[in-house]
């Protein structure tokens, strides 16, 4: 398929690695969904191997292709996901995927989701291509990746530095560098250095509408939201404010548990069996439109992932936030940071959860600031920024394709 041939409208292909959790889908399909809000013509395809992208809704002009899953186990190495066949033949398919869809679908833009060189590689050579076609290539990261200790050593094993120097046109952080900079202790050189534009972070609203049949949670207010996230690894957090209510520290609100999708089916078996027990506690498994409890609830209590932050922030929630620390520690760099401008409240899992610090944390909750008495200029102007990037970049790919033609 030549240049020339294909339909109207510009094109941005997206590449979500997905091996785990939510993050990077739920991430992907908010700067979708605002550009083609933003951008009449345009059409966005999502590359993801995450296994409930069905779950979510898509607007219009956006779409996704699922590839063959895979998930990281606790020793590093992958594993497939639902075929039992052997790592490397998924590798192979997933690879073909991504490069038939880039080559077919022929997109102006390319951005590719944290993992430069994406999973084991598999982008590389679609860069490689893309970048010969004159495609603006672009890295999206979160504000924070890793602690830098671990991030630089991690990147020099997978080569990622070539491809900066060499492949990226831009690398667009989805941060503010007073928050965080996730490049600020790696090693990379000025011309890399250059590339970087930090957008602030991504706002987040409350669907207008919701699908029909969908049940809505009739929680009686003011009711606290808990939610891990995914949930995967959420486990202490549910735990721990399970502790707070079945002790004799009440906190002060009814509160809804959200388990997330990828809680294993056996602990939440035994948390529901704990929570039947507490009149105020009520839960659910998962919500596809987390945004809408969220908007309603008096108060959170999360981890400290990136999305949640987002929703936090847009939504203006008191928050306590419990993050994680292994495998990475990026949720407590992260919410360190946010704790210390005043934005949210921390508090560490010291292993163990003794009921009454989170009882007490959850009835200090109501006196909390909330984010917003909290000025810090850009903070959630990161749709606005990457809306004005695309423009930038899909004029220069038009200038492009001018001088190619002639």
């Amino acid at each position: 398929m030549g240049m020339g041939s294909r339909g109207m409208g510009p094109r941005v292909l997206i590449y979500s690695h997905d091996t785990f959790g939510l993050g990077h889908l739920r991430r992907c399909r908010t700067i979708a969904h605002a550009l083609v809000e933003n951008f009449r013509e345009l059409s966005v395809l999502i590359l993801s191997g995450s296994p409930i992208i069905g779950s979510f809704d898509f607007r219009a002009r956006v779409d996704f292709v699922r590839v063959p899953g895979v998930i990281k186990l606790r020793s590093g190495d992958y594993t497939s996901l639902n075929l039992h066949i052997d790592i490397e033949e998924t590798l192979a398919m997933r690879e073909l995927i991504i490069r038939h869809t880039a080559e077919i679908f022929d997109p102006d833009i390319f951005l590719v989701d944290k993992e430069p060189l994406g999973l084991r590689g598999e982008v590389k050579e679609t860069l490689e291509t893309l970048k010969e076609r004159g495609t603006r290539l672009v890295l999206g990261l979160r504000d924070v990746l890793d602690e830098p200790a671990h991030l630089a050593p991690e990147w020099k094993r997978k080569g990622v530095g070539p491809a900066l120097r060499d492949l990226y046109d831009e690398i667009w952080v989805y941060g503010l560098p007073q928050i965080w900079d996730p490049l600020a202790d790696i090693n990379v050189p000025k011309s890399v250095r250059k590339k970087v534009v930090f957008t602030g972070y991504l706002r987040r609203s409350v669907p207008y509408t919701v699908p029909s049949g969908r049940e809505l949670i009739d929680m009686e207010e003011p009711f606290l939201l808990v939610t891990p996230g995914g949930g995967g690894d959420g486990e202490a957090l549910v735990d721990w404010v399970i502790r707070a209510y079945e002790s004799s520290f009440t906190p002060p609100w009814r509160a809804l548990i959200v388990f997330g999708p990828f809680m294993q089916a056996e602990t939440v078996a035994e948390f529901q069996r704990r929570i039947a027990a507490i009149p105020r506690l009520r839960s659910i498994i998962f919500d596809a439109y987390i945004e809408t409890m969220m908007s309603r609830a008096a108060g959170v209590v999360a981890m400290g992932g990136y999305n949640t932050f987002c929703e936090i922030l847009s939504l203006d929630k008191r928050a306590i936030i419990v993050p994680r620390t292994v495998p990475r520690m990026e949720q407590a760099i992260r919410m360190r940071r946010a704790a210390e401008l005043g934005l949210v409240a921390m508090l560490s899992d010291d292993g163990q959860r003794d009921p009454q610090r989170m009882a007490t944390a959850l009835r200090h909750l109501p006196q909390q600031k909330r984010p917003s008495s909290v000025v810090i200029p850009g903070l959630l102007d990161g749709l606005e920024n990457v809306n004005r990037l695309v423009e930038l970049g899909l004029e220069r790919r038009a200038a492009y394709r001018l001088a190619v033609a002639k």
